[in-house]
């Protein structure tokens, strides 16, 4: 079963997913990125480092939470993807796109 930390660091909302991101968790971290830009906050990262899994519905719905939070003004980040992760984003070509950042601290500072 996957869970999802967040917090509010600043005016950017870090959820931290832990377990596998796949099409049984998508939907919860397209709600939490939903809820955020519902709420006026449309800084948010993604912080991969616990997601030990991930598929194309876990990638849709970061794609999804990005345009979310761009046609709000903000932008959606993601923060130390595992191996696995990278690989879905090598293979999808997404990294051009969804670039991952060494850290959460890193994410949130690019402009």
């Amino acid at each position: 079963m996957t869970s999802f930390a967040t917090e509010t660091i600043g005016t950017t909302l870090v959820v931290r997913p832990l377990g596998r991101l796949d099409l049984v968790s998508a939907p919860q971290l397209r709600d939490i990125i939903a809820s955020s830009v519902a709420n006026g906050i449309v800084g948010v990262v993604v912080d991969l480092h616990g997601v030990d899994f991930m598929d194309s519905s876990g990638l849709g719905a970061m794609i999804n939470g990005l345009k979310a939070t761009r046609q709000a003004g903000g932008n959606l980040r993601i923060a130390r993807p595992a191996q696995q992760a990278l690989v879905v984003l090598d293979l999808t070509m997404m990294q051009q796109i969804l670039h991952p950042y060494a850290s959460v601290e890193e994410a949130i500072a690019a402009p």
